[in-house]
């Protein structure tokens, strides 16, 4: 039997539901039941704030409803202009902050139900849009950051750029109720894509340059890296079935790394995009959503049969698989120079919140440079295209609001949890400075001060900061207590395994104390926590 979500999206004539009934309904902060499903596919989730949660039943009030908006931006490439409009709406119509998440998109957080219209029409007239950025669709196209940098991230943005527009949804619902477009008479428009009940699950796509991984290419259902010989590119070596999402205690869900499938021309990658979606929406899993993403359509048929139906679907196949190599994925903070000779500002934002001085700081920047700001995948900013007399400017203003950042917070991550995202089962991007700040005192007592070892934090199994591909990774299992996990490779192309099971900040730091000691004292030259855990720790052993 297909699930309550297949019911709404079949009921839902194009995704438009009773969400307009929904919005004017005035006697309460929420929206229907099923229009909140609906409401994902328009780039909305409806959230409430847990920390009010008892205090609100205890005066029998209804839950703090506040919605949190999601603005797709496609491999990350934001205007000054958009910029500052994204921000303005932080101020006037949510909590005051900009989160950029790790699929280089904006969030806003803590929007009211009656400021959700007016704030969607300020996204859209700033040439962005929320449709798609959240449902059972494509979500925001990733692509590593900056076009500016050399004429191989340009062409690779336009590929990004070019996935994203082709598989946006046809549906005029979201012109409909958020623009004010013509109402739809009669059935839904069609969608040659996705059919009328969309995918199964979500799915996400994203874009790499070799030797940087920064997007995490093996954790998307569908990835392309750029293979690159004497600075041109040739095409793109193809993967698929990549997931982080996972169910405590339940084995038949996974994290999973995609598998490498071939090489093909630059000029195929939206054709291959739309063959692997509609392959994903004929035979995912549509009566279980815990196991309805590709990387389990192809684990339960074979990867010989997906590559067969790939080849049909395209009428060939992919030709072999070109070579590369990935150092890292992780974001270098500082300044770096392009092929034209302009330099780019890679700022550390900690865990994507973006507050007080340092979003003052980037307005400022962004009023006087008005050159591009662009998202990366770990939850950074850069501010691209900057000419040499204009750095000293720029460096002025960013101390005024970045935050201290060690190599170590750098390179670490987390998801929002607490106090809004009502799958988290613990803490993460409120608390993980601080848990930072502990274990790297613990490096600094082995004279590793300035490592750059890759901690990632979600609050529950779901995957949305990219844990299982961190070096130490932090799973959520209930409040105060979280599952380790370790032996990522700082590549991106190895899952850590798990450890330790619902240990609280105590239990952690003792861990992780007598692992960096061992570390410290017996690693080969320069090899990282990651390898060295992966090669000595008995995954094992209780």
């Amino acid at each position: 039997m297909s699930t309550d979500v297949e019911r709404i999206k079949a009921a839902s004539r194009g995704l438009r539901g009773t969400l307009s009934e929904s919005l004017a309904a005035p006697l309460t902060g929420a929206i229907a039941p099923d229009d909140t499903q609906l409401s994902k596919f328009h780039g909305i989730y409806q959230q409430d704030d847990r920390d009010l949660r008892l205090e609100r039943q205890h005066q029998k009030l209804e839950p703090a409803w506040q919605f949190m908006i999601r603005a797709r931006v496609p491999a990350g490439v934001c205007t000054a202009d958009q910029w500052l409009a994204l921000s303005q709406l932080a101020r006037e119509h949510a909590d005051g902050s900009l989160r950029l998440t790790t699929r280089q998109a904006f969030q806003l957080h803590g929007v009211l139900k009656r400021d959700l219209k007016p704030t969607i029409q300020a996204i859209n007239k700033s040439l962005l849009d929320t449709i798609a950025a959240c449902g059972d669709v494509n979500r925001n196209v990733m692509a590593s950051p900056n076009p500016w940098r050399s004429d191989v991230h340009a062409q690779v943005t336009e590929a990004a750029r070019a996935i994203s527009d082709h598989l946006t949804p046809a549906t005029r619902a979201y012109h409909e109720i958020w623009l004010d477009g013509d109402k739809l008479v009669g059935e839904a428009e069609a969608e040659p894509i996705y059919g009328a009940t969309y995918l199964p699950r979500k799915f996400k796509i994203a874009l790499a340059v070799p030797p940087e991984n920064d997007v995490d290419v093996f954790a998307q259902d569908l990835g392309f890296i750029a293979i690159v010989r004497d600075g041109a590119l040739l095409g793109y070596n193809v993967t698929a079935g990549g997931g982080m999402g996972a169910t405590h205690g339940d084995p038949t869900t996974y994290p999973r790394l995609a598998d490498v499938l071939g090489f093909c021309a630059p000029d195929e990658v939206v054709g291959i995009a739309e063959a692997v979606v509609t392959i994903q929406r004929d035979h995912g899993n549509r009566d279980e959503r815990k196991r309805a993403r590709l990387k389990y359509t192809i684990d339960d048929r074979g990867l010989d049969w997906f590559l067969g139906e790939l080849a049909e679907r395209r009428g060939r196949p992919l030709k072999p698989a070109a070579e590369f190599v990935f150092q890292r994925h992780t974001d270098r903070i500082g300044w770096t120079r392009g092929e034209d000779g302009r330099w780019h500002r890679s700022v550390f934002v900690q865990n994507g919140r973006i507050a007080g001085k340092q979003l003052a700081a980037l307005d400022r920047i962004a009023e006087s440079h008005r050159g591009p700001l662009l998202l990366t995948p770990n939850q950074n900013l850069i501010i691209a295209s900057v000419a040499e007399k204009d750095r000293t400017g720029i460096n002025r203003l960013l101390e005024q609001g970045e935050p201290d950042g060690s190599p170590l917070r750098q390179a670490a991550m987390a998801c929002v949890a607490m106090p809004t995202c009502g799958l988290a089962m613990a803490e993460a991007e409120r608390y993980l400075p601080d848990l930072i700040g502990k274990v790297s005192e613990l490096f600094a007592e082995v004279g590793q001060a300035d490592t750059d070892t890759v901690i990632r934090m979600t609050g529950c199994p779901n995957g949305c900061a990219r844990p299982y591909l961190a070096e130490i990774g932090l799973v959520g299992k209930a409040p105060g207590k979280y599952n380790l996990r370790l032996g990522g490779d700082g590549k991106g192309q190895r899952l850590n395994r798990a450890w330790r099971d619902n240990l609280d900040e105590g239990q952690i730091l003792e861990a992780l104390g007598g692992l960096i000691r061992r570390w410290a004292a017996e690693r080969d030259d320069d090899e990282r926590f990651g390898d060295w855990t992966h090669r000595h720790v008995d995954f094992a052993a209780p």
